[in-house]
């Protein structure tokens, strides 16, 4: 075990609904970038029949889920609805013990109903992304004036599109972008461009640096955003198209591609929401950022929740202390700390009016 690292035992106990011979379990976490099917995560039976997980861990607050391999056989309760993520607060070894109510691949699918507000738009269900060889759906937001006015707007990017605007393709709920939007004042209105993640190609699109989970394509990815969707959206929407009014956000490792992002093309997204950032997976983005030059009106708004782990504001905090030691201030590096908020979209639809206020309104001098 390595020195300061306690040993936790995880222990299947209670699961109402038999588990077949041949299933799998996993967990899936803060501690491993919430990948549902990480071998280095798989639980084994033992000879009590149970499923037993041995890993060292650092002192810590962490969150997790137990799955069958993927989120759809994730657990839920006993009626087959959601349940929160499990919070585990490591001081020292221990043995966690695990009841399942129930596996959500043993009900029926609830009937999801679509939430998406009427200035959504998909562009494309198939958009190309040659820096990457794939396609991927594309989401729009347009203000309500858009198709009244002649007006140019500003433009925010982000990750994780099917959890921005619309519940029926969220698996974890969604941001509720759209609603939040929908009720401002026609002065602060921007487009929303949102993009969806890859499924299994998540963690090594939005991470820039190779790592266990595999070959980083996050710079690609990048590539991708400001070579190829930027300027199609900028020929195609009336926007506001300089890097002052050019914004990029996400969330967990959506957080961590945004700040590669700003970082990288600076003179491209002159403004960064970073939302509980997944730094831990890579750590060389510190370097990255301490070797870039940053032009002067570059903002970067950081939030966490405190519930999240024992590191998150540690990390976040630390990229915050480069920026500011390149120059930049607190109005241009404000870090919001949210009490009791976890690492899930709810916290992300609370946090999202707070940095949109801060992206808006709380401009610099000579930036609007």
């Amino acid at each position: 075990m390595l020195l300061g690292q306690q040993k936790i035992v995880f222990k299947t106990g209670e699961i109402a609904i038999p588990i077949v011979s041949n299933v799998h379990l996993f967990l899936a976490g803060t501690f491993d970038g919430w990948n549902p099917a990480d071998t280095a995560w798989e639980m084994h039976p033992d000879a009590t029949g149970s499923f037993t997980l041995t890993k060292d861990l650092p002192k810590g607050v962490y969150e997790f889920k137990v799955t069958k391999g993927s989120w759809q056989k994730g657990e839920c309760s006993a009626t087959g609805k959601p349940v929160d993520n499990r919070k585990l607060r490591i001081f020292g070894d221990t043995t966690i013990t695990l009841n399942i109510a129930g596996w959500q691949d043993n009900f029926a699918p609830e009937e999801r109903k679509h939430t998406a507000s009427a200035q959504v738009h998909i562009i494309s269900e198939k958009f190309d992304m040659p820096q990457l060889g794939r396609q991927r759906r594309v989401w729009i937001y347009l203000p309500a004036g858009y198709s009244t006015s002649k007006r140019k707007y500003p433009v925010i990017y982000m990750h994780d599109g099917q959890n921005l605007f619309d519940a029926y393709t969220s698996g974890y709920g969604e941001w509720g972008i759209d609603e939040i939007l929908d009720k401002l004042s026609d002065n602060n209105e921007c487009i929303v461009v949102g993009v969806d993640h890859g499924g299994d190609y998540r963690i090594t699109e939005y991470d820039p640096y190779d790592s266990k989970y595999g070959k980083g394509r996050g710079g690609d990815y990048v590539d991708f955003l400001a070579k190829t969707l930027k300027p199609y959206i900028d020929a195609r929407y009336r926007t506001q198209s300089d890097a002052v009014h050019t914004t990029i956000a996400g969330s967990s490792m959506g957080g961590l591609i945004s700040m590669y992002a700003a970082v990288k093309y600076p003179d491209v997204f002159g403004n960064a929401g970073i939302f509980s950032p997944a730094f831990w997976i890579a750590p060389q983005i510190y370097t990255f950022a301490q070797q870039q030059k940053l032009p002067a009106k570059s903002r970067f708004y950081f939030v966490c929740g405190d519930a999240e782990s024992d590191s998150m504001t540690a990390d976040m905090q630390k990229m915050v202390d480069i920026l500011r030691s390149k120059g930049k201030d607190k109005a241009k590096t404000p870090v919001v700390i949210i009490k009791g908020a976890g690492h899930n979209e709810k916290q992300w639809n609370g946090d999202f009016p707070g940095f949109y206020y801060w992206l808006m309104v709380i401009r610099s001098p000579g930036t609007h």
